[in-house]
């Protein structure tokens, strides 16, 4: 399991150094938020496709547990494809570290959306984040000073 702890606050938001990084082109983690698994559930093929590709490229997508909360009803139904996506994706804990971290960057950013921080606090330089919200995310990866490319859904 990766370690889901990527970002730390001293004076500013400093990137914790990964374990290792993916070959040059090709994102470290894909993050998903709210948007991919809304995404998945409604069957859009590219998305189905790009989470595809980076599982047979072994890369697991990561998340977090706000983010299940806003997406999971149950698992039936309409919602199998979430079930199967959850099944392969890193999940990590929404808990105190992981919260405070997102609060502190909310406070910088003057956002308030914490789910949306937390999902920005998850990803590290080089990762792609697939987001149904890209304005507000990318205003977070500019106050987070993080790298990474917006992949709108």
């Amino acid at each position: 399991m990766r370690a889901v702890a990527r970002w730390s606050y001293g004076a500013s938001l400093l990137r914790a150094k990964p374990a290792g990084r993916a070959s040059a082109g090709s994102p470290e983690v894909l993050v998903l938020d709210a948007g991919a698994f809304v995404a998945v559930e409604r069957g859009d093929r590219g998305v189905v496709a790009l989470i595809k590709r980076e599982r047979l490229a072994g890369r697991v997508p990561v998340s977090h547990g706000g983010v299940v909360a806003q997406v999971w009803r149950g698992g039936a139904g309409h919602q199998v494809p979430v079930a199967r996506l959850l099944a392969g994706v890193d999940v990590a804990a929404l808990d105190d570290g992981l919260g405070r971290r997102a609060g502190m960057l909310l406070a910088r950013s003057g956002l308030a959306d914490a789910i949306d921080a937390a999902i920005v606090c998850l990803a590290g330089d080089g990762d792609d984040i697939l987001t149904s919200d890209p304005g507000d995310l990318r205003a977070l990866t500019l106050t987070a000073d993080v790298h990474v490319e917006i992949i709108p859904v």
